[in-house]
């Protein structure tokens, strides 16, 4: 993975199975990022590698779903970005699945090129704060769905905030660290 926190250098890759869509994606990507298009879960498999930095990714497609492909992704060991961008509006199912941000189409082209920068972004950070940022997006998308009375919900409410006290806890260390520090100077 390039980790490219400047997005020039940064590989994206777009599936969807509408075609149209797919390249009108690359059309609104392509002066900023190197950008794949793939209209299926497999092709999707096959144009995947390490150069990958971001994966926009239908979750409704035949033959193979979203979540299938995510799956393939992180069962090969992949850690680029993905953000499921859908028309499916979310439900309690998303709390598993291992995304990073999750859109509901339609979006705009200054939407996408947000996202990528979003996700290029956490690609700097540490595996607990992208933890973080995966989990407050979930939290996000059921609220504006309105999913928030579920078992699932309050789960992942929980479990957001450990994280941020985890987080929080490394963040107060390190600015002790470096006040610290900056005494000794």
């Amino acid at each position: 993975m390039n980790n490219s926190g400047d997005g020039e250098n940064a590989t994206v890759l777009v599936v969807d199975d509408e075609p149209d869509l797919a390249e009108l994606y690359r059309v609104y990507l392509s002066s900023n990022y190197r950008v794949r298009v793939a209209t299926g879960g497999e092709e999707a498999l096959e144009r995947m590698d390490d150069d990958v930095d971001a994966v926009l990714l239908d979750r409704r497609m035949p033959e193979m779903s979203g979540h299938e492909v995510l799956e393939a992704l992180r069962d090969e060991g992949y850690d680029a970005r993905v953000a499921m961008l859908t028309a499916v509006e979310p439900a309690g199912d998303i709390v598993e699945m291992p995304f990073d941000d999750y859109k509901t189409k339609p979006v705009t082209k200054e939407d996408l090129v947000t996202l990528i920068e979003v996700l290029l972004q956490r690609t700097e950070y540490d595996e607990r704060s992208q933890r973080f940022f995966a989990l407050a997006s979930k939290k996000a998308a059921l609220e504006a769905a309105g999913n928030t009375g579920t078992e699932e919900y309050d789960r992942l409410t929980d479990e957001l905030q450990a994280v941020r006290e985890q987080v929080d806890e490394t963040l107060d260390r390190l600015s002790a660290r470096d006040a610290f520090a900056e005494a000794l100077s």
